[in-house]
Protein backbone atom coordinates (compact mmCIF):
# COMPACT_ATOMS: atom_id res chain seq x y z
CA UNK A 1 0.00 0.00 0.00
CA UNK A 2 1.25 3.49 -0.84
CA UNK A 3 2.52 5.49 2.09
CA UNK A 4 -0.01 8.26 2.78
CA UNK A 5 2.76 10.83 3.21
CA UNK A 6 4.20 9.92 -0.19
CA UNK A 7 0.76 10.08 -1.77
CA UNK A 8 0.11 13.53 -0.34
CA UNK A 9 3.47 14.70 -1.63
CA UNK A 10 2.71 13.29 -5.08
CA UNK A 11 -0.69 14.97 -5.31
CA UNK A 12 0.78 18.29 -4.20
CA UNK A 13 3.73 18.08 -6.60
CA UNK A 14 1.71 18.39 -9.81
CA UNK A 15 2.51 21.58 -11.72
CA UNK A 16 1.14 23.26 -14.83
CA UNK A 17 3.82 22.50 -17.42
CA UNK A 18 3.89 24.59 -20.61
CA UNK A 19 7.22 23.60 -22.14
CA UNK A 20 7.96 20.07 -23.23
CA UNK A 21 10.75 17.94 -24.61
CA UNK A 22 10.16 16.84 -28.23
CA UNK A 23 9.96 13.17 -27.23
CA UNK A 24 6.64 11.59 -28.32
CA UNK A 25 4.32 10.09 -25.75
CA UNK A 26 4.00 6.32 -26.42
CA UNK A 27 0.59 5.10 -27.54
CA UNK A 28 0.47 2.67 -24.62
CA UNK A 29 0.98 5.54 -22.17
CA UNK A 30 -1.77 7.58 -23.82
CA UNK A 31 -4.10 4.60 -23.46
CA UNK A 32 -3.19 4.25 -19.79
CA UNK A 33 -3.81 7.89 -18.86
CA UNK A 34 -7.11 7.96 -20.74
CA UNK A 35 -8.20 4.75 -19.04
CA UNK A 36 -7.30 6.15 -15.62
CA UNK A 37 -9.22 9.35 -16.42
CA UNK A 38 -12.41 7.34 -16.91
CA UNK A 39 -12.38 6.34 -13.24
CA UNK A 40 -13.33 9.89 -12.26
CA UNK A 41 -16.73 10.38 -10.60
CA UNK A 42 -19.63 11.49 -12.80
CA UNK A 43 -23.24 12.53 -12.38
CA UNK A 44 -25.50 9.44 -12.41
CA UNK A 45 -22.37 7.54 -13.51
CA UNK A 46 -23.23 8.61 -17.08
CA UNK A 47 -19.54 9.33 -17.88
CA UNK A 48 -20.27 12.23 -20.28
CA UNK A 49 -16.59 12.95 -20.97
CA UNK A 50 -15.15 12.50 -24.44
CA UNK A 51 -11.47 12.73 -25.42
CA UNK A 52 -9.77 13.58 -28.70
CA UNK A 53 -6.08 12.66 -28.55
CA UNK A 54 -3.94 14.51 -31.09
CA UNK A 55 -0.36 13.51 -31.80
CA UNK A 56 -0.47 14.14 -35.55
CA UNK A 57 0.96 17.54 -36.53
CA UNK A 58 -1.53 18.22 -39.37
CA UNK A 59 -4.47 17.78 -37.01
CA UNK A 60 -2.82 19.94 -34.38
CA UNK A 61 -2.28 22.57 -37.08
CA UNK A 62 -5.96 22.38 -38.07
CA UNK A 63 -6.95 22.85 -34.44
CA UNK A 64 -4.59 25.79 -34.05
CA UNK A 65 -5.79 27.49 -37.23
CA UNK A 66 -9.45 27.10 -36.23
CA UNK A 67 -8.92 28.49 -32.76
CA UNK A 68 -6.65 31.27 -33.99
CA UNK A 69 -9.35 32.87 -36.13
CA UNK A 70 -11.77 32.98 -33.18
CA UNK A 71 -9.06 34.16 -30.78
CA UNK A 72 -8.03 36.98 -33.12
CA UNK A 73 -11.62 38.17 -33.51
CA UNK A 74 -12.17 38.22 -29.74
CA UNK A 75 -8.93 40.11 -29.09
CA UNK A 76 -9.81 42.66 -31.79
CA UNK A 77 -13.20 43.15 -30.14
CA UNK A 78 -11.31 43.79 -26.88
CA UNK A 79 -9.49 46.62 -28.70
CA UNK A 80 -6.03 45.25 -28.02
CA UNK A 81 -3.15 46.71 -30.06
CA UNK A 82 -2.30 44.64 -33.17
CA UNK A 83 1.18 43.86 -31.82
CA UNK A 84 -0.26 42.46 -28.60
CA UNK A 85 -2.81 40.41 -30.53
CA UNK A 86 -0.08 38.90 -32.68
CA UNK A 87 2.03 38.16 -29.60
CA UNK A 88 -0.79 36.28 -27.89
CA UNK A 89 -1.71 34.35 -31.02
CA UNK A 90 1.89 33.27 -31.60
CA UNK A 91 2.28 32.20 -27.97
CA UNK A 92 -0.87 30.06 -28.23
CA UNK A 93 0.29 28.53 -31.52
CA UNK A 94 3.74 27.72 -30.12
CA UNK A 95 2.29 26.05 -27.03
CA UNK A 96 0.01 23.78 -29.02
CA UNK A 97 2.63 22.88 -31.64
CA UNK A 98 5.24 22.32 -28.92
CA UNK A 99 3.13 19.76 -27.04
CA UNK A 100 3.73 16.17 -28.20
CA UNK A 101 0.20 15.28 -27.10
CA UNK A 102 -2.92 17.46 -27.16
CA UNK A 103 -6.10 16.06 -25.67
CA UNK A 104 -9.31 17.96 -26.38
CA UNK A 105 -11.77 17.34 -23.55
CA UNK A 106 -15.43 17.36 -24.56
CA UNK A 107 -18.77 16.82 -22.90
CA UNK A 108 -21.60 14.79 -24.46
CA UNK A 109 -25.12 15.32 -23.10
CA UNK A 110 -26.61 12.34 -24.95
CA UNK A 111 -26.90 10.04 -21.92
CA UNK A 112 -27.75 12.70 -19.35
CA UNK A 113 -31.26 13.09 -17.93
CA UNK A 114 -33.77 15.15 -19.93
CA UNK A 115 -36.01 17.73 -18.26
CA UNK A 116 -38.76 19.98 -19.63
CA UNK A 117 -37.88 23.01 -17.48
CA UNK A 118 -34.96 25.42 -17.88
CA UNK A 119 -33.82 25.21 -14.26
CA UNK A 120 -33.19 21.48 -14.28
CA UNK A 121 -31.82 21.50 -17.83
CA UNK A 122 -29.22 24.02 -16.69
CA UNK A 123 -28.38 22.00 -13.58
CA UNK A 124 -27.99 18.81 -15.63
CA UNK A 125 -25.63 20.55 -18.06
CA UNK A 126 -23.53 21.90 -15.21
CA UNK A 127 -23.40 18.42 -13.68
CA UNK A 128 -22.16 17.01 -16.99
CA UNK A 129 -19.46 19.67 -17.40
CA UNK A 130 -18.40 19.15 -13.78
CA UNK A 131 -18.09 15.43 -14.53
CA UNK A 132 -15.92 16.13 -17.59
CA UNK A 133 -13.77 18.44 -15.48
CA UNK A 134 -13.28 15.65 -12.93
CA UNK A 135 -12.02 13.41 -15.74
CA UNK A 136 -9.70 16.16 -16.94
CA UNK A 137 -8.15 16.57 -13.50
CA UNK A 138 -7.82 12.81 -13.13
CA UNK A 139 -6.13 12.72 -16.53
CA UNK A 140 -3.57 15.34 -15.47
CA UNK A 141 -2.78 13.35 -12.33
CA UNK A 142 -2.51 10.16 -14.38
CA UNK A 143 -0.07 11.91 -16.71
CA UNK A 144 1.89 13.12 -13.70
CA UNK A 145 2.10 9.53 -12.44
CA UNK A 146 3.61 8.52 -15.80
CA UNK A 147 6.34 11.16 -15.53
CA UNK A 148 4.56 13.53 -17.90
CA UNK A 149 3.65 17.15 -17.41
CA UNK A 150 0.52 18.92 -18.57
CA UNK A 151 -1.47 22.12 -18.51
CA UNK A 152 -5.20 22.81 -18.75
CA UNK A 153 -6.18 25.36 -21.43
CA UNK A 154 -9.76 26.63 -21.77
CA UNK A 155 -9.42 28.01 -25.33
CA UNK A 156 -11.75 25.46 -27.00
CA UNK A 157 -14.70 26.77 -24.95
CA UNK A 158 -14.43 30.05 -26.84
CA UNK A 159 -14.37 28.34 -30.25
CA UNK A 160 -16.53 25.26 -29.86
CA UNK A 161 -17.99 25.11 -33.36
CA UNK A 162 -14.63 25.88 -34.98
CA UNK A 163 -12.95 23.08 -33.00
CA UNK A 164 -15.77 20.65 -33.81
CA UNK A 165 -15.43 21.42 -37.50
CA UNK A 166 -11.63 21.32 -37.61
CA UNK A 167 -11.47 17.94 -35.86
CA UNK A 168 -14.59 16.56 -37.55
CA UNK A 169 -16.24 15.80 -34.21
CA UNK A 170 -19.82 14.66 -33.68
CA UNK A 171 -22.05 17.67 -32.99
CA UNK A 172 -22.90 16.26 -29.56
CA UNK A 173 -19.23 16.44 -28.52
CA UNK A 174 -18.91 19.95 -27.04
CA UNK A 175 -15.26 21.03 -26.59
CA UNK A 176 -14.57 22.25 -23.05
CA UNK A 177 -10.79 22.39 -22.75
CA UNK A 178 -7.56 21.03 -24.10
CA UNK A 179 -4.77 19.43 -22.14
CA UNK A 180 -1.24 19.96 -23.45
CA UNK A 181 0.89 17.01 -22.38
CA UNK A 182 4.48 15.84 -22.77
CA UNK A 183 7.71 15.16 -20.95
CA UNK A 184 8.56 18.32 -18.98
CA UNK A 185 11.30 20.61 -20.22
CA UNK A 186 10.88 22.73 -17.09
CA UNK A 187 10.20 22.28 -13.40
CA UNK A 188 8.31 25.32 -12.15
CA UNK A 189 8.53 26.10 -8.45
CA UNK A 190 5.34 25.65 -6.43
CA UNK A 191 3.03 28.65 -6.50
CA UNK A 192 1.44 30.04 -3.36
CA UNK A 193 -1.87 28.69 -2.16
CA UNK A 194 -4.49 30.52 -0.17
CA UNK A 195 -4.75 29.48 3.45
CA UNK A 196 -7.43 26.94 4.28
CA UNK A 197 -9.08 29.54 6.51
CA UNK A 198 -9.62 31.73 3.43
CA UNK A 199 -11.35 29.07 1.34
CA UNK A 200 -13.18 26.84 3.82
CA UNK A 201 -15.82 27.15 6.49
CA UNK A 202 -16.00 24.76 9.40
CA UNK A 203 -19.46 24.53 10.98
Amino acid sequence: MTNITDLRAFLRSRRSIRRFKPDPVPDSTIQEILHTATFAPSAHNRQPWRFVALTDSPFKAKLTDAMEAEFKRDLENDNLPPAEIQKRIMRSRERISGAPLVIVLCVDMTDMDKYPDTRRKKAEYIMATQSAAHAGMQLLLAAHAEGLGGVWVCGPMFAQEAVQSALELPKVWEPQAMLLIGYPAETPPPRGRKKIEEVALFK
